[in-house]
């Protein structure tokens, strides 16, 4: 289905973006992975892309906070693979603490990676997509960027900016053949979480099933965790020609948390 496109996904060597990145290789996305990982890691994720699904798998380090390290990713992704036909903004962190001790240089990392980031991605790579008449430009959003909750300032912040971010695009790029959509996950199992599991229940003293149960998914009323491969389909569809009336949408995929 994606056979002759690129997809660049920020963000992934692990986790969702990583599975977003399996997802779009398995129907045939050449793809270029950017993130933090050694030497070896790297290597080994190149290799298993490619002798999985057979396509071309490129790898960027660039640090996304530094615009002119981004406009050197996207040179490499333009001169090496094109130019990116699917653009996926998925790289993050977060912090917590209330907002009166919340450090300003927590604040100014979140904003610069979570959102800026998918802004300077974004300008650079969407007049190609223009030219070609076609381009998927998909931001991972979050709950967060729909409801709030406590001590998370910077992060609520930076996924409701991506909201409107996505709304934009999507309004300039609807007569390029260019679209632009948000998926919003609630948690999710990764390796980061699986560490804060355990590290709750120590903490607690309660077992890592009621932490899984009573403290991360309290919101979700399936009360079961998004899956990195549920979020690639989901992000593999929107790059389908069934996917392509959809435009500027804020997609949740929290099992029903922003229902309540």
């Amino acid at each position: 289905m994606l056979k002759g496109k690129t997809a660049l996904v920020t963000g992934s060597t692990s986790g969702i973006g990583l599975g977003i990145a399996k997802s779009l290789a398995e129907q045939g996305a050449d793809v270029v992975l950017s993130g933090l990982a050694s030497d070896d890691e790297v290597a080994a994720l190149k290799s298993e892309l490619q002798d999985t699904f057979g396509v071309k798998v490129g790898f960027s380090g660039a640090n996304l906070t530094d615009p002119d390290a981004i406009e050197g990713l996207m040179g490499y992704v333009a001169r090496d693979f094109g130019g990116a036909d699917i653009l996926v903004n998925n790289a993050g962190v977060q912090h917590v603490s209330p907002i009166e001790d919340f450090p300003v240089d927590r604040w100014d990392l979140i904003i610069s990676l979570n959102l800026s980031a998918a802004f300077h991605t974004t300008r650079m790579a969407i007049s190609g997509m223009k030219k070609k008449g076609w381009g998927r430009i998909i931001n991972t959003a979050s709950a967060h960027a729909l409801v709030a909750s406590p001590y998370k300032s910077a992060y609520v912040a930076a996924k409701h900016g991506i909201a409107g971010l996505t709304k934009v695009v999507a309004l300039e790029g609807a007569e390029h053949g260019v679209r632009c959509n948000a998926i919003c996950p609630g948690y999710v199992y990764t390796p980061l979480v699986e560490g804060q599991v355990a590290d709750t229940a120590k903490a607690r003293g309660i077992t890592e099933e009621e932490v899984k149960r009573d403290v991360l998914l309290a919101a979700q009323p399936t009360k079961e965790f998004v899956t990195t491969e549920q979020i690639g389909a989901f992000a593999t569809f929107l790059c389908s020609p069934g996917g392509d009336g959809i435009n500027g949408a804020i997609l949740s995929m929290d099992g029903g948390w922003v229902a309540q």
